[in-house]
């Protein structure tokens, strides 16, 4: 059997671990804030953000709420932005994705301040992970990394395959791997064979947004198997990008769905809106 990769265990332990700094920064007469901008009422979205409130109030963070009528303009948000880009007082600004269709997104990411860029989107958030600078990384990326030091999962000379090429994880992610020494490789839609590439990883992390895809004829016996993916199945359970029934027996560890690398993307974001107030104290 293969151990369960626990990400609500390890979320929580990272929660624990800020709730702790938060105060350690509080008796220092210092204070934790992320600004989160909602604009209109997408569901899954109005989700993502009060389990964001919910965070924040756990660990100490205050959380100041914006949430703006789906008509509202691309000028008054970026206004918004601006105005708390000024404001001292907020460590972290967060706009909740996706955005109406008549909004610009990548006008709108660029308008945040990257000391701000608590989700790791600025291009230059993504220019400093490239050349190996200091600053804040997507926050699922980074959860999967600490996902695997945490469960002891070996990185370093590892064959590690990404499948999935998105922005905001498969690109990061491979970064992120070779920072910790593995070899990476990334594949896609137009990778030619994928289950040949994919049973060369000892690290198998998918991100593709394709339910249940991945099956045993795609991973080799012993692999660690990391599931991005989150969908509904015909009986509206939850699962993921990986055939978790029929991948589980191949694998030494690997993730659920749910449970494993979705709590982490939250835990994560509440990392860099502490390392931010950190940052900007400096």
């Amino acid at each position: 059997m293969p151990a369960i990769i626990d990400g609500k265990k390890i979320s929580q332990d990272i929660k624990d671990e800020l709730k702790e700094q938060v105060s350690l920064l509080k008796e220092q007469g210092k204070g934790v804030s992320l600004a989160v901008i909602l604009v209109g009422e997408d569901p899954a979205s109005c989700v993502y953000v009060r389990n964001k409130k919910r965070a924040c109030e756990y660990i100490g963070i205050e959380s100041l709420s914006y949430e703006l009528p789906e008509d509202t303009t691309e000028a008054e948000l970026l206004s918004l932005i601006e105005e708390l880009n000024g404001k001292d007082d907020v460590n972290g600004i967060l706009v909740q994705l996706p955005l109406p269709k008549h909004m610009d997104e990548d006008k709108v990411i660029k308008a945040i301040d990257p000391r701000k860029d608590v989700d790791g989107f600025h291009p230059q958030s993504v220019g400093a992970l490239s050349i190996g600078l200091p600053g804040f990384v997507s926050c699922t990326p980074a959860g999967i990394i600490q996902l695997l030091k945490r469960s002891n999962v070996e990185m370093e000379g590892k064959n590690c395959v990404i499948v999935g090429r998105s922005n905001i994880v498969g690109k990061p992610m491979a970064l992120l791997m070779l920072r910790e020494n593995a070899t990476v490789t990334v594949t896609h839609s137009r990778t030619k064979d994928l289950p040949a590439v994919t049973r060369e990883a000892d690290i198998l992390i998918v991100a593709m947004g394709k339910k249940q895809f991945i099956t045993s004829e795609y991973v080799k016996e012993g692999a660690v198997v990391i599931d991005v993916g989150m969908h509904r199945d015909e009986n509206n359970k939850l699962c993921g990008d990986v055939n978790y029934d029929d991948v589980a027996p191949k694998c030494s560890a690997i993730t659920p769905v749910p449970g494993g690398v979705g709590p982490m993307t939250i835990a994560m974001l509440m990392y860099n809106c502490v390392a931010s107030a950190n940052t900007t104290e400096e």
